[in-house]
């Protein structure tokens, strides 16, 4: 086989011959295809968050888990700096996120929401320092597929989108006190963001998105990735505390809610002036 011809079976080649062949479904799996390798680009640093925890929980260590995942993710942190997966203030804006998460994680272990099983030295008030990276990860999840993908905002409402995202996050914490307002928010959240849309690229091709439906999407993952977490002794919920069952399928719902938090941090940052044509 000549080198011209070895060159026309690259994967980038029978991709371009598919896309240009008549048949809409092979143009549709290709490009389903781009887009779940941007996916899986974005969620690289989730992903190793995952790698830690798996391999923290299957070998023996010298120093407490907990202690080793923050040296390790510190470190992860440093990698992509280092290599430009993630720009000096994409990193910064991502820290914000680790602070948010530390507080939240704060509040709702002492109200006893979940617990973390495991002893360590690097831990505050029962929290390990290296949770708020699990956050992060989210942030970074956002940040990085705002890049890729790179995302518009259509007829976004930063303001009243930003006050709802506020009153979620609050909500989360003073639902211990006084009724959770949980459905009313939803439906608020729905409102403000009626009519918005996230644009995003994939190839050569823009598509489409209600921003709402999104945050359902991402909810839906985030639920799966609890469910990941929670089965590594990441935290444990109170029903977990004998053995690992399933999250509830409630917390998808709470995910949906609370990623409009870090999607408004983001936005904050990255918003630009929305493509209304």
């Amino acid at each position: 086989m000549t080198a011209a011809s070895a060159s026309s079976w690259t994967p980038r080649a029978v991709a371009h011959r598919i896309e240009r062949s008549p048949s809409r479904l092979g143009r549709r799996a290709v490009q389903l295809a781009r887009f779940a390798g941007l996916e899986a680009r974005a969620c690289s640093f989730a992903v190793l968050v995952f790698v830690g925890l798996a391999v923290s929980q299957a070998v023996e260590l010298p120093i407490a888990r907990y202690d080793a995942l923050l040296i390790y993710l510190v470190l992860v942190t440093g990698v992509f700096w280092a290599c430009r997966l993630e720009t000096g203030r994409e990193i910064l804006a991502i820290a914000g996120f680790h602070v948010v998460g530390l507080v939240f994680e704060l509040f709702k272990v002492h109200m006893g929401s979940w617990a973390y099983p495991e002893p360590a030295i690097a831990m505050v008030a029962g929290v390990p320092l290296y949770s708020g990276f699990m956050y992060a990860a989210v942030g970074s999840y956002v940040v990085r597929a705002w890049r890729l993908l790179d995302l518009r905002l259509v007829r976004y409402r930063p303001r009243a989108t930003a006050v709802v995202a506020v009153l979620i996050y609050a909500n989360f914490l003073t639902h211990h006190w006084i009724p959770d307002q949980r459905v009313v928010l939803a439906l608020a959240l729905v409102g403000v963001t009626w009519g918005s849309w996230a644009s995003f690229r994939v190839g050569g091709s823009r598509y489409r998105l209600p921003l709402a439906l999104s945050f359902v999407l991402i909810g839906f993952f985030l639920w799966m990735a609890e469910n990941i977490a929670t089965f590594f002794s990441a935290w444990r919920y109170p029903s977990q505390s004998d053995a690992w069952t399933m999250v509830h399928p409630g917390r998808f719902g709470s995910w949906a809610l609370l990623v409009t938090v870090s999607f408004v941090l983001v936005a904050a940052y990255k918003y630009q002036r929305p493509n209304r044509s």
